[in-house]
């Protein structure tokens, strides 16, 4: 019946929501509880942070660089090409520069997450840690957690100067003078922009640590599965980022105003 049918999948979508919740409460309180695990914390800040170092400068050198062009084109019939350095600077730190960063980390780190745990669990590796005792929330999802919270706020910084320099590159090429493109840069920006945009990539690594936790914890049909985990956790991590950057949008504009 189609009602049956409708309704064993609500139940299953609310169940999948009570679980990702719960995990994602438990794996905030250890970050604050012995133990803490320092080497598996280091270990995955390297992994996340230094190993996604090369993907996010190439992301934010050739953004700025076509952020500039286009703004290029656009001003010159207005003979405002000296806001072109504002212009990039306040939609790659406000937007685009969390959201690229954000889902360029999601499909190389988000997917290993998902890929090592759900590995992990289809080899009954899991099941011998509990049977240890270790609290495996704390050991393979708080670290995790911690380390990305520290690094997508960093890569997020570094993917937004990198595109400030590919915009002034840009814009050098096209003989504007190179203080007029840094000067513009305070008249569009306050503050606040750069909390938004330091905010913004914590609140995206969070989603995609556990998303990528969640889902890896949940795999099964071994091989298969955990490539079908993968792949699920970057769909849904990827769709979560881009809804959630027009609610955080949102919400920053409101204590604006």
């Amino acid at each position: 019946m189609p009602i049956n049918l409708i309704e064993n999948t609500l139940k299953s979508f609310l169940l999948e929501v009570q679980e990702f919740f719960t995990l994602s409460l438990r794996a905030v309180r250890s970050i604050v509880s012995p133990p803490y695990y320092y080497r598996d914390f280091t270990t995955q800040l390297d992994k996340i942070g230094v190993g996604s170092l090369f993907i996010v400068i190439l992301t934010g050198l050739f953004t700025g660089m076509v952020m500039a062009l286009q703004a290029l084109i656009q001003l010159k019939p207005f003979a405002a090409t000296s806001y072109v350095g504002g212009m990039v600077a306040v939609t790659m730190i406000k937007e685009l520069g969390p959201v690229l960063s954000a889902l360029m980390v999601t499909g190389r780190v988000g997917s290993a997450i998902t890929a090592e745990i759900g590995t992990m669990v289809v080899t009954e590796q899991i099941d011998a840690m509990r049977v240890e005792g270790t609290d495996i929330v704390k050991r393979l999802v708080t670290s995790r957690l911690k380390a990305i919270l520290v690094a997508m706020p960093l890569l997020t910084i570094i993917t937004d100067a990198i595109s400030l320099l590919g915009g002034y590159i840009m814009s050098a090429s096209y003989d504007m003078n190179p203080i007029m493109y840094w000067k513009s840069i305070p008249q569009f920006m306050v503050f606040q922009d750069l909390i938004e945009g330091v905010a913004k990539p914590a609140f995206f690594g969070f989603v995609i640590a556990m998303i990528g936790c969640h889902v890896g914890f949940n795999t099964r049909g071994g091989a298969e599965g955990v490539g079908a985990s993968a792949k699920r956790a970057v769909v849904i991590s990827s769709v979560i980022i881009l809804v959630s950057d027009f609610f955080l949008t949102k919400i920053f504009i409101a204590f604006r105003g």
